[in-house]
């Protein structure tokens, strides 16, 4: 839910810290990737999401596993980066409008990682959720940052 209003920083973060420790978070297992094409993609039920600009498609698909995993010495893309990703589901009617900017700003603060992050809309379980993407490699440390922020609102 979008709301519009104007608050203080402390009542912004005392909100935020409410709102997500009252989301479902869900740590998704394995690496991510981007892959571009020029065409549209094929969709699979491995396709988390898909975007465009006015060049290609970027599909967020399951990496494949590194040489050293693979056993075959296949991989994806040279270079591509790999993200691990978390997910929150937001109850419905809470006003999470800055939550976005807000746990990017603790993650770039703590860990020193940006952050991608997909939005949609699941009327069916409350509305907005986010898919939230990092460096494969601290993805651990992004979970650990969130889950002191949810017990924050946990014990408010």
């Amino acid at each position: 839910m979008v709301s519009i209003s104007i608050e203080t920083a402390e009542q912004i973060e005392a909100r935020l810290v409410e709102v997500i420790s009252e989301a479902e978070l869900v740590v998704h297992d394995g690496s991510w990737t981007f892959e571009e094409s020029v065409d549209p993609p094929v969709l699979t039920p491995e396709t988390l999401a898909v975007v465009r600009d006015e060049d290609v498609w970027s599909s967020l698909v399951p990496a494949p596993a590194p040489p050293d995993e693979a056993g075959d010495g296949a991989s994806g893309a040279a270079g591509a980066e790999r993200f691990g990703l978390f997910s929150f589901h937001f109850p419905h009617a809470a006003d999470n409008s800055g939550f976005v900017g807000w746990l990017a700003s603790h993650l770039k603060q703590e860990l020193g990682t940006g952050v991608f992050v997909v939005c949609g809309s699941n009327t069916s379980r409350g509305g907005i959720f986010d898919y939230w993407g990092c460096p494969d490699t601290l993805l651990a440390d992004a979970v650990a940052v969130v889950e002191r922020l949810r017990s924050r609102g946990a014990q408010g």
